[in-house]
């Protein structure tokens, strides 16, 4: 779930200030934000910066002065923009911290650049772009050569989210292990409640997976370590993601009780920040909640307010997630059509997005959720869908799912077949090619009963793309506007998919400024 959120903490060490002004502004604003005020920083900030979306002016101010307010602007603005649910509001976000770390590393002080850098890779993550968050924090680990500095625990804490979010479980159960002697020196609360947090998800995740007693076990002390640990620091952010965590994990342990005290906690300490989407990520676990009792109405009107609420802004992995949670309970409830086009329309967002994770669990939700109501070739193509972008997931719960789904099919086809004729040729036919889909891509170049549809549709997608880049000049945002999709999701698209098509595309430019604002 990814509402175990990225995390963001304070630096120690020397502050670089010109002037007395931008040391006080910047180090209240910094020190409001660790402990989740983010509203109150905004407001100690208002005599630099007044809203996201509205570029700071330092008048007179040196490199320096404006590093360290693009960076504060910038992660406010991240973090306000996922509270409130603000379009655009990453965008900006990325922009002014990009700024930011040029100009620390510019002025040659690489722990202030490698603190931009995490705070970039965490705008990255919450878009769903999880290979760009990755590199971002590898290349802060790189540079930076004090591995006992809270930068390099940031970033290795971060790139443990990331994996955990891509379903990249040993990998981000390994960053953790290596990280753990690491933890020992700091003396920073907030950053020590986020790490043990964030340990006890994994455990949680690979407990619960392979029926592992001891690993739950371990994560409930765990959560309890983070829970003193986010207390002992007053925030109240931290201990409603905990909050949330234990509740979710005292669902699937059957405790239901237990998980509605937790969640109401959760629920009423978001409130309290008045954090929009944290609010309505705490609905998207009471639903799942709700779907495992059995209660599926009351499920599907919890999880499609937290639908409303993630409509509204820019982070699109977090609303493929709350839409496959509706499209479970839609289907639960038997309204078949409307189940399907939440779940289509999760799969849509996270592909857009870069997101394959996201993307290939609403499609495996669609195999098991609609199997008895949809023709065998479409299910199927959800299948291989779910299968090609969670093959190689390391999450046991994933795998076994897949391993479900595939014995379905078997037993379904095992099952026709038997019923049916088995010297008729057309049947043979049939199993050779179950995915037989003239009418839907007999359009498409080079189109051959040979191939099955999965090969017909890269072909296809292939040639669009081909068209789209040509008539765009080889501008991969001009051609992702043609067809439809975000700039982000057509780079996945071409990175993972269409290699062969990297060189149509123009040279990548830097950024331009956003000119996004908010009142």
């Amino acid at each position: 779930m990814k509402i175990d959120s990225m995390i963001s903490t304070k630096t120690t060490g020397t502050r670089i200030a010109a002037t007395s002004q931008v040391a006080v502004v910047c180090g209240r604003a910094k020190e409001l934000e660790e402990a989740g005020e983010y509203e109150a920083a905004r407001a100690v900030m208002s005599p630099l910066w007044q809203r996201i979306g509205e570029r700071p002016e330092v008048a007179g101010g040196s490199e320096l002065d404006r590093a360290e307010v693009f960076l504060r602007a910038g992660t406010l603005s991240g973090w306000l923009g996922s509270a409130r649910q603000l379009p655009g509001a990453q965008e900006f976000a990325k922009d002014l911290i990009s700024e930011s770390a040029r100009l620390f590393e510019e002025s040659e002080l690489p722990e202030r650049a490698a603190e931009a850098r995490v705070d970039l890779a965490i705008c990255y993550w919450r878009e769903g772009a999880f290979d760009e968050a990755r590199v971002t924090l590898d290349d802060a680990i790189r540079k930076l050569g004090n591995p006992q500095s809270e930068q390099h625990l940031r970033a290795l804490l971060n790139k443990a989210v990331v994996d955990r979010t891509s379903n990249r479980y040993e990998d981000a159960l390994r960053t953790h292990r290596e990280a753990t002697a690491l933890f020992v020196y700091s003396s920073n609360d907030s950053l020590k409640a986020k790490f043990h947090s964030e340990h006890a998800t994994i455990l949680k995740n690979i407990g619960l997976a392979n029926n592992r007693e001891d690993y739950v076990d371990q994560a409930l002390v765990e959560y309890s370590a983070a829970s003193f640990h986010a207390e002992k620091a007053g925030n109240k952010r931290s201990q409603g993601l905990i909050e949330n965590n234990v509740g979710y994990l005292f669902v699937r342990l059957g405790r239901f009780a237990d998980a509605t005290e937790h969640l109401d906690r959760a629920r009423a300490l978001f409130g309290a920040v008045k954090d929009k989407g944290m609010v309505a990520q705490v609905d998207d676990t009471r639903a799942r909640a709700l779907i495992a009792r059995g209660s599926f109405t009351t499920a599907e009107a919890v999880a499609r307010g937290a639908v409303q609420a993630f409509n509204e802004g820019d982070e699109p992995s977090l609303l493929a997630e709350v839409l496959t949670t509706h499209g479970t309970a839609l289907a639960r409830l038997g309204n078949f059509s409307k189940a399907r086009a939440s779940l289509e329309r999760a799969i849509r967002v996270a592909h857009d997005a870069g997101d394959a994770e996201s993307s290939g669990i609403a499609s495996l939700a669609m195999v098991e959720e609609l199997a008895a109501q949809l023709p065998f070739a479409d299910l199927l193509a959800y299948y291989r869908m779910a299968e090609s972008e969670l093959g190689s997931s390391q999450h046991p719960e994933i795998q076994n799912r897949l391993g479900k789904s595939a014995r379905h099919f078997l037993v379904t086809r095992v099952t026709s077949v038997s019923q049916q004729n088995n010297d008729d040729p057309g049947l043979r036919e049939d199993m050779a090619l179950p995915l037989q889909a003239a009418t839907v891509v007999s359009g498409s170049p080079g189109f051959s009963t040979d191939v099955s549809l999965e090969e017909h549709v890269l072909r296809y997608e292939a040639d669009l793309i081909s068209r789209a880049l040509a008539a765009s000049d080889g501008s991969v945002t001009r051609a992702a506007r043609m067809l439809g999709v975000t700039h982000q999701g057509l780079a996945f698209i071409l990175n993972g998919r269409h290699k062969d098509l990297l060189s149509a595309r123009s040279p990548v430019k830097r950024r331009r400024r956003s000119i996004i604002r908010y009142r």
